[in-house]
C-alpha cells in the first residue's frame, strides 16, 4: 500500500491551496527559532525552506520570525510568493522536495504572526449597535446621530494584543451600578467576549495623505479572526466622555493564522444598503467590487456553540473603516490592525456579544456547563469562521481560543 502524502488533501479541505493562510511557528526541537509557515491541512510548511531551496527571489522577506517583512513587501510581492506557493504544493514534480518540509500541526507551536504596530477598532455593525442602544437607552434612539455619517472607532493597546491561546486574566478596576452612591473597585463581574475580524496592516502610507477606498487592497494584507474582550462594568463607569479605557485594554485575542486577501475572493459581497447618504470619502456605490465579505462566524463557549454571526451583515466595509481612520491625515504603519467591532445579525442566534446574547444579563445563555449571563473563571472562548471559496469550497480562517483565569 502507498504511504499517504501529507500533501495528498481529503476533498473540500478548507486549508488547501486555495487559502493558505500564513502564521509563524516553532518546533520542540528549536523552541527559539521561529518561522514563517502557511498551514495545508493538518500541517504547516516552512515557507523560508521552500523558498531557499527553490532560490525564489522573495526568500529574505519570508526569514524573519515574524510575518512583517513580508507585509511591508507590497502586493505586488505577496501575489508573487502566494503563486510560488501555490505552484509548489500543486505540482506533482516538486512533492521530493515539498514533503520534507512540512510540520503537522500537532508539533508546532504557533505564536503572534506578526508584530502589531497600531491597534483600532470600530463599531461597524447596525445589528449590534442597534441592540447596545436599545439595552443602555431603552427610552431614546437606538443609534447615536452620527452612527450612518462614519465608522465609529477608538485606539486601543497594541501592547496587550495576544495569540489565540494565551490566557486571559479577569481585569480588576472601578465599577459602579446606577444605584451605587460611589464606586467600588475589584475584578470585573460582567466580562464579555466580542466576534470580531481583524484586519492587518501590510503597506505603509505617508503621514498627511489620506487612503482612498480603491487603494484598500493595496495596503492590507488580510484578515484574522479577533476577539476584543470586553470588562462591561469598567467600562460603564469610565467610557463617559472619552470612551472604552481599562474596560478593554486588558486583552485582545487574534488567531495564529492571517488569511491573505486574496484567499477571499470569492467571498465578496455587497454590504447592506445604505439608507443615509455617504460623504464622497466614503462613498462606495461606483466600487469596482463590493466591499463586504461573506463571513460566517461561530462562537462556542466551553465547546457548546452559542452563536453565528455573520460579517456580510457589517454595515461598514473595512475600506471605509481604512478610509475613516486616515482621512485626517493620519498614515499606517507596517503591523496596524484594526478591528471590525462585534459582529451581529438581525437574529438573536447572531448576535457576536453576551451583552447583546443575554439582554445585559436579564435573558441567561443555557450551557451544559450551567446558565451564564457573563463569563466566569475557567470559560473557554473559541471563535471559528470560513468564508466561500472557489467551486463551492470552504476557506477556513481557524481560530481564536481564550480561558479566562481568576486574579
Amino acid at each position: 500500500m502507498p504511504q499517504h502524502s501529507p500533501l495528498d488533501l481529503a476533498e473540500g479541505d478548507p486549508f488547501g491551496p486555495h487559502n493558505l493562510p500564513y502564521g509563524v511557528f516553532t518546533t520542540s526541537d528549536e523552541p527559539q527559532r521561529r518561522r514563517v509557515g502557511v498551514r495545508y491541512g493538518a500541517y504547516v510548511l516552512d515557507v523560508h525552506a521552500l523558498a531557499e531551496a527553490a532560490g525564489s527571489a522573495h526568500a529574505a522577506v519570508l526569514s524573519a520570525g515574524t510575518l512583517n517583512p513580508l507585509l511591508a513587501a507590497g502586493r505586488a510581492i505577496w501575489s508573487a510568493v502566494r503563486a510560488e506557493l501555490v505552484d509548489a504544493l500543486t505540482d506533482p514534480a516538486r512533492r521530493v522536495t515539498v514533503e520534507p518540509l512540512l510540520v503537522p500541526l500537532a508539533d508546532v507551536a504557533l505564536h503572534l504572526p506578526f508584530d502589531v504596530a497600531d491597534y483600532v477598532d470600530f463599531y461597524a455593525s447596525e445589528h449590534h449597535a442597534s441592540n447596545v442602544g436599545q439595552i443602555f437607552r431603552p427610552n431614546g434612539d437606538a443609534l447615536t446621530p452620527n452612527w450612518k455619517h462614519l465608522p465609529i472607532g477608538y485606539h486601543g493597546r497594541a501592547g496587550t494584543v495576544v495569540v489565540s491561546g494565551t490566557p486571559v486574566v479577569r481585569p480588576a478596576g472601578q465599577r459602579k451600578a446606577p444605584a451605587d452612591a460611589a464606586p467600588t473597585f475589584g475584578p470585573s463581574q460582567r466580562l464579555d467576549i466580542e466576534a470580531e475580524l481583524g484586519f492587518v496592516v501590510g503597506t505603509p502610507s505617508t503621514l498627511g495623505e489620506p487612503v482612498p477606498l480603491d487603494a484598500f487592497a493595496d495596503h492590507v494584507f488580510g484578515v484574522t479572526l479577533l476577539n476584543d474582550w470586553s470588562a462591561r462594568d469598567i467600562q460603564a463607569w469610565e467610557y463617559v466622555p472619552l470612551g472604552p479605557f481599562l474596560g478593554k485594554s486588558f486583552a485582545t485575542s487574534v488567531s495564529a493564522w492571517v488569511t491573505p486577501l486574496d484567499a477571499l475572493a470569492h467571498a465578496r459581497t455587497a454590504p447592506p444598503r445604505r439608507d443615509v447618504p455617504l460623504l464622497p470619502y466614503l462613498d462606495d456605490s461606483a466600487a469596482a467590487e463590493p466591499g463586504g465579505f461573506d463571513i460566517r462566524l461561530e462562537v462556542a463557549i466551553n465547546g457548546h456553540v452559542v452563536s453565528r454571526p455573520p460579517f456580510s451583515a457589517m454595515y461598514w466595509t473595512a475600506a471605509q473603516q481604512l478610509a475613516h481612520m486616515t482621512v485626517n491625515g493620519a498614515s499606517l504603519r507596517t503591523g496596524d490592525l484594526f478591528a471590525s467591532g462585534t459582529i451581529s445579525g438581525p437574529r438573536p442566534e447572531e448576535r457576536g456579544c453576551l451583552l447583546e446574547l443575554t439582554w445585559s444579563g436579564r435573558d441567561p445563555v443555557e450551557l451544559p456547563t450551567g446558565k451564564r449571563t457573563f463569563l466566569e473563571d475557567g470559560d473557554e472562548v473559541t471563535i471559528t469562521a470560513w468564508a466561500p471559496g472557489p467551486d463551492g469550497v470552504r476557506v477556513g480562517l481557524g481560530e481564536v481560543t481564550g480561558k479566562i483565569t481568576g486574579r
